[in-house]
């Protein structure tokens, strides 16, 4: 959601905080302010509504500098997206600044209460009050800066992270942290303050994430960290082994691009030191998870939301089928409103790329209120998410920047699938021999999704035929399904063309009837050479393929090597390299991915940064 930028330090703040705005422009964003203090304590404050480059032109036009500073780019929640909306906030003195990521569910009754102690309020956002919050306990109680912040973020109901400056107590920034990510970078002699890694990566790897209900003070010297009540807190630093130039373009016309293609390399290091072709061993990250409470799980929960809810129902089919243990997926967002049944012989799997995403960390508390023990898939190491389970397996997709998530997906699926096979092994279910010849296949797919990406000319042209359409809808069978539910919500997302992924089966259900000769339907129909039920399943899905061709849709199928009957009706083939049904989804998801990248392309759509969305949804 919203990007925060804070830096002090000796360089020239205002291009650094500008650049690391740009770096979280990926987050979605509606409007983009900066405010920094100078040598004499004078505070200057720029803003704009819409793109970063309206904030550069009025910096241009009225320049400023100073020696720290915060930057924002906003996602409006309260109050429209416009320059007096925009972040930075002040107080009635104009001698504190506020940026903010979140939302104050009690603004309204503490703006009253500010309002009738003679605070005048300029906005319509929930932001501002913060800051009149603070003025007020420096001026009624006489508290200092730090003191009248710890006590102002005491007062408010919410979920929020606070970067804020005062001209009055010079080069000092405070960060606070209740709910969405804040990450400290560390340097020598200068410290940052940022909602996301790449914001700061250009300028150091060494961070540590604040924890809930943690406040940083942040000097040209030092960095301390105390809880809400003063209390010392010894952060964990960590060390980020990204390289800067991972978090760039690389060459790509958009980040989506650089990302599909980097999926090969995603797998790679994702399945890397966690499976033996020798022993057929698979290991799993150190965690709060032992060996016999696994073994004595009677059920799974998965919950999660978009994309990462599309990994974990192949999760389900992939569980289900090598450690023959029953699984149940939800919508983060619903779960708990379910009052779902849990007890401590179940365990819940949370999956999220940013380890920040609302909704699955307010499941993962449920959940462990109910006494079950909660694995993570994660991309980010020392996010929400990660802290608080009882145990992660790490993806190791890199830094995502794209909104549309592609490569953590296709990651999400591996890590999943090696969990699997950690199960059934442990369980009994899966052989040592079973577990390498799994093992191999898990080896060959990088060079498998590399094969697909040779082929990414032959999908630009198909596209040429289908980026006029109004609809699309893709079908998908067992675990086909959600490769289906996935291909719709890429297409989706960044074409603005409607797409609906639906199960093969439920045609003569009431998709039948929006079938005519202007509808391109895409079929996932993979099959497994001497796989009874794949078989099945294959031969049932070409069954629905020839019921869309009488009707006259437009068929584009997804298909195994060598296809010699679902390709003879299909109007546009694309095959992907045979492997076993519960990898297929890895290969599967790529062309249609590419497909839905040229499609929007070719409309003129913001690809990187679609309309209306957030990377990291991090309020409810």
């Amino acid at each position: 959601m919203c990007g925060i930028v804070g830096y002090v330090g000796n360089k020239q703040v205002v291009p650094l905080i500008i650049e690391g705005l740009r770096k979280l422009e990926y987050r979605g964003y509606d409007s983009a302010g900066i405010a920094v203090v100078d040598d004499a304590n004078h505070l200057e404050l720029r803003r704009a509504e819409g793109k970063l480059r309206n904030l550069e032109e009025c910096i241009r036009l009225n320049p400023l500098d100073g020696n720290y500073g915060i930057g924002h780019t906003r996602w409006a929640t309260h109050g429209r997206p416009t320059e007096e909306n925009a972040h930075p906030h002040r107080d009635c003195t104009g001698r504190i600044v506020v940026v903010h990521n979140g939302i104050i569910e009690n603004y309204l009754t503490l703006k009253k209460q500010l309002q009738e102690k003679g605070h005048e309020f300029k906005t319509e956002t929930d932001t501002e009050i913060v800051a009149h919050l603070i003025e007020e306990h420096i001026k009624t109680d006489g508290l200092s800066f730090e003191e009248s912040v710890r006590k102002s973020v005491q007062q408010l109901k919410g979920i929020f992270a606070l970067s804020i400056i005062s001209a009055d107590d010079p080069d000092k920034i405070i960060a606070v942290r209740e709910g969405p990510p804040v990450v400290i970078g560390l340097g020598d002699g200068e410290f940052f303050v940022a909602s996301d890694i790449p914001a700061i990566l250009q300028h150091t790897r060494d961070v540590f994430y604040l924890g809930e209900k943690e406040i940083a003070i942040l000097t040209k010297d030092s960095v301390r960290v105390t809880d809400y009540d003063g209390n010392v807190v010894e952060p964990k630093q960590q060390r980020i082994t990204w390289d800067p130039i991972m978090a760039e373009k690389g060459g790509f016309k958009h980040f989506l691009l650089k990302e599909i293609y980097e999926q090969p390399r995603a797998v790679r290091d994702t399945v890397r030191g966690r499976v033996s072709l020798d022993t057929g061993k698979v290991y799993l990250d150190a965690m709060d998870i032992s060996e016999e409470d696994f073994r004595n799980v009677r059920s799974i929960k998965i919950a999660a939301c978009g994309t990462s809810w599309h990994a974990g129902t192949a999760a389900k089919y992939m569980l289900e089928e090598l450690a023959r243990i029953p699984v149940e997926v939800d919508y983060a967002s619903e779960f708990r409103y379910r009052n779902p049944v849990l007890d401590e012989s179940d365990l819940l799997i949370v999956i999220s790329q940013s380890g920040e995403t609302a909704d699955t960390i307010a499941a993962m508390r449920e959940a462990k209120r109910a006494g079950c023990k909660v694995l993570a898939i994660c991309n980010v190491q020392g996010s929400m998410i990660t802290r608080e389970a009882d145990g992660t397996i790490l993806t190791h997709a890199g830094p995502e920047i794209s909104v549309a998530s592609t490569k953590a997906f296709t990651s999400q699926i591996i890590a999943l699938y090696i969990f699997a096979l950690y199960l059934g092994e442990l369980r009994g279910r899966l052989s040592e021999e079973q577990v390498k010849k799994h093992a191999q296949e898990l080896i060959e797919l990088p060079l498998k999704i590399e094969e697909i990406l040779s082929e990414a000319d032959t999908i630009e042209e198909m596209s040429k035929e289908f980026f006029r359409a109004r609809d699309f809808l893709y079908l998908g069978r067992g675990i086909n399904f959600p490769v289906a539910l996935e291909g719709a919500l890429k297409l989706k997302e960044i074409s603005y063309i409607h797409a609906e992924g639906y199960p093969a089966g439920e045609m003569k259900h009431g998709p039948n009837a929006l079938i005519d000769e202007t509808l391109p339907v895409v079929v996932i129909n993979t099959r497994e050479e001497g796989n009874e039920n794949s078989e099945l399943r294959y031969e049932k899905t070409h069954s629905n393929i020839v019921e869309v061709k009488a009707r006259d849709g437009i068929i584009f199928s997804i298909l195994s090597e060598g296809d010699q009957m679902s390709s003879l009706v299909s109007d546009h083939v694309i095959e992907i390299p045979k492997v076993s049904d519960l990898l297929a989804p890895i290969l599967s998801i790529v062309p249609l991915q590419l497909l839905a990248y040229h499609i929007a392309v070719r409309l003129g759509c913001d690809v990187d940064q679609p309309r209306n969305l957030a990377k990291s949804v991090t309020v409810e």
